[in-house]
């Protein structure tokens, strides 16, 4: 999928992107899927642009949702746990995350929501896909794990695909995409192994946004990495089904943290 864009112009909340970031091609790591969206006008593309730079701002702020360029933040409120222990193990990794060079706002072709872009470090939130501040933090989530591996480990992304099946695993399997709401709300859902399934088939799906090859391939890869990667749950030391169980897992990262930095 071609994910090449320009920056929108003309908006009090849109940011000047640098070269490397205004052409981006077959990079981004498909993180959530909809619908696709008729074209919008000027004044919703950027109403849009505002809210998505809104809702990175909150969310690196500790803050929550903002509806539209104006509105007042509920200030306060925690940080979604998903994101707070992503950032803290990026931190603790040596590739802390600032919210103006990691992040970027762009409209992105078809129904693709974000991406990873590897080849200069940051995240792409599709602002003319993302719906709101739930929609965006699952989004973040998603590419964050992309962004963990990519610091972790020495990720051939562009060339080797079972690399990418790993990672694409490991963010359908961490990211809560596979959460028993999302997967009722999707009216997808089973009695048996049926959280392996949705992270099976939401790795393999995408492989397919951003790569060239036949679903088969794709299928071939995801099946030569599951078990190991399915299986590695760093940083969250075990799968975050939920809020509750993230907060628990973030309690738990820093409680490792503490223990190690006293040996």
């Amino acid at each position: 999928m071609n994910a090449a864009r320009a920056p929108l112009r003309g908006s009090s909340c849109s940011s000047n992107t640098s070269g490397a970031r205004s052409s981006r091609s077959g990079w981004l790591r498909g993180s959530h899927s909809k619908g696709s969206s008729p074209a919008s006008s000027p004044t919703t593309r950027s109403a849009s642009l505002c809210s998505c730079r809104l809702w990175r701002q909150d969310l690196m702020k500790l803050r929550f949702f903002m509806s539209h360029c104006r509105s007042n933040s509920a200030r306060g409120k925690v940080i979604d746990p998903y994101v707070k222990l992503l950032l803290d193990a990026m931190k603790h990794s040596g590739c802390a995350v600032n919210r103006e060079r990691h992040f970027s706002c762009e409209d992105c072709n078809g129904n693709v929501s974000g991406g990873f872009d590897a080849s200069v470090s940051q995240i792409v939130l599709c602002q003319n896909n993302i719906c709101n501040q739930a929609h965006m933090n699952r989004v973040v989530t998603h590419e964050l794990i992309h962004a963990f591996d990519h610091c972790r480990a020495h990720v051939d992304w562009f060339t080797n695909v079972r690399h990418l099946a790993c990672s694409e695993v490991r963010a359908a399997n961490l990211s809560g995409d596979c959460s028993l709401l999302n997967e009722i709300f999707r009216l997808h859902f089973g009695l048996k192994r049926h959280h392996q399934t949705c992270v099976r088939d939401r790795a393999i799906r995408s492989i397919l946004a951003v790569r060239n090859i036949s679903k088969e391939v794709a299928q071939k890869a995801v099946d030569e990495v599951f078990e190991s990667c399915f299986n590695d749950h760093e940083p969250f030391g075990r799968i975050p089904h939920n809020k509750t169980y993230a907060r628990y897992a973030h309690r738990d990262f820093q409680n490792r943290d503490r223990y190690y930095s006293n040996i």
